[in-house]
């Protein structure tokens, strides 16, 4: 019996899915038609307010029905994990899996049908939005129009300067930066040879201090050598 519904409920939205394909494709030409037959900007487009509101129609009837499905998916799910049907679990799993399938497809089907037909209304009421504003452009006087015109010249020159000043500002606080990091790096090595320069007077000093002490330790092991070898002459002779 689910099964027969589901069945049911396929066919329906087979059948509702067709009818609303070919409303949104007939929607696309008959707009692209009434653009093309007539160039003038004055002339409207054609009003789509009884297709806008048979779309809405069939929109909330497809909704309902893929609900339906859904929820006879769920009951044949439900049916397939009883207890009570192990012999028969997997062509039931089968036969399940196939139905899930097509709710999907139906579903993506659905959704980007709808997308489609929405962006095509979408970019005609854009159109159609520019098309007034086109017209009540023209429709001012040729004065009035000179004048937005010069206004607007004169605002984007206004803008070109304030960012020619911006530019020039941030390119002088950058040049300022530089400057500042190399006095600071001036100023270190600066640091650095004072304090290399107070070093080596002390380092020479005490290198000849070193060097005083070197010749005063040779002078006195010379002079003990020197005793000793006369003692020793001394004690070989006596």
């Amino acid at each position: 019996d689910l099964r027969k519904q589901a069945r049911q409920l396929e066919n329906e939205l087979d059948l509702k899915l067709v009818s609303f394909s070919k409303l949104c494709t007939s929607y696309s030409s008959t707009r692209d038609g009434r653009r093309d037959r007539y160039s003038s900007d004055t002339t409207p487009l054609l009003n789509g307010s009884s297709q806008d509101r048979m779309f809405e129609t069939m929109a909330v009837e497809i909704e309902q029905l893929l609900g339906k499905l859904t929820g006879i998916n769920d009951k044949m799910a439900e049916y397939t994990n009883s207890a009570g049907v192990p012999s028969l679990n997997a062509a039931l799993m089968h036969t399940l899996q196939r139905h899930r399938d097509i709710l999907q497809d139906y579903t993506h089907e659905f959704h980007k049908t709808k997308a489609n037909f929405l962006a095509i209304r979408e970019r005609e009421n854009l159109l159609g939005s520019v098309r007034k504003d086109i017209e009540s452009y023209k429709s001012g006087s040729g004065v009035n129009n000179r004048r937005t015109e010069l206004f607007l010249k004169e605002h984007e020159h206004l803008r070109n300067s304030d960012r020619l000043i911006e530019e020039t500002i941030s390119i002088a606080m950058a040049t300022k930066e530089n400057m500042t990091s190399q006095r600071g790096m001036l100023k270190s090595i600066q640091s650095k040879m004072n304090t290399l320069a107070n070093r080596f007077p002390a380092v020479n000093s005490l290198i000849q201090r070193i060097n005083l002490r070197k010749r005063r330790d040779s002078l006195i092991l010379g002079a003990v050598i020197g005793v000793c070898t006369i003692l020793l002459l001394l004690y070989a002779f006596h």
